[in-house]
């Protein structure tokens, strides 16, 4: 885990001088089961980012070999689904085409995208929570977190947090406002040869 806050929170009204109070967080987890075994889920939310998105993001393994023959330091990358869940609802597949009619194999990468903003020009779709308050007043729970995930979710957080008081055992990193976290995010995935993919 790594956590930061960025430049110039301390000046925010209200914070203390002193405050170690995390405004990012960047997790690598895994599920203990043997489905997701040696899966990595990474995790990273903060507060100054260059702007709001909420998605998720699958990235397949590459074939182990090609079935064309590439050009000489060519290679191609992995497959990536892409689930916007805010501000734009869609989802992206991006993946690699053949270049038709070329002698010397070439791949291409392109992007099967759905938005439901253009699928569904004629129709009021709800803003972020409009849904949510609209549901909780009907007393509909479909879209709410249970109270047993609610209790797993602070099984996973509490020691995390826990440690986190403790700055011997996990820095604070500070990052500028406008970028999307301390460098130390990126090193975590960097261990893994892996790097946070960020929309285009």
């Amino acid at each position: 885990a790594v956590r930061g806050q960025y430049e110039g929170y301390i000046l925010e009204q209200g914070v203390p001088e002193d405050s170690i109070t995390p405004t990012f967080a960047a997790l690598r987890l895994y599920v203990d089961n043997w489905r997701w075994r040696d899966v990595p889920f990474y995790l990273r939310t903060g507060k100054a980012m260059p702007e709001k998105v909420s998605e998720i993001v699958i990235e397949f393994q590459k074939p182990p070999h090609s079935m064309f023959p590439l050009a000489s330091g060519d290679a191609i990358p992995s497959n990536i689904l892409r689930l916007s869940l805010q501000p734009d609802e869609g989802i992206h597949l991006g993946f690699q085409t053949k270049s038709p009619d070329v002698d010397i194999v070439s791949m291409e990468p392109t992007n099967l995208e759905f938005h439901y903003r253009s699928a569904f020009r004629n129709l009021s779709i709800p803003e972020d929570y409009e849904r949510l308050l609209q549901d909780a007043l009907l007393g509909d729970a479909s879209l709410f977190i249970r109270n047993d995930h609610i209790e797993e979710a602070w099984k996973i957080v509490d020691p995390l947090i826990e440690a986190w008081e403790d700055a011997t055992v996990s820095p604070l990193y500070s990052y500028p406002v406008g970028t999307w976290g301390p460098d130390a995010a990126d090193d975590l995935l960097a261990h893994d040869g892996r790097n946070w993919q960020v929309r285009k």
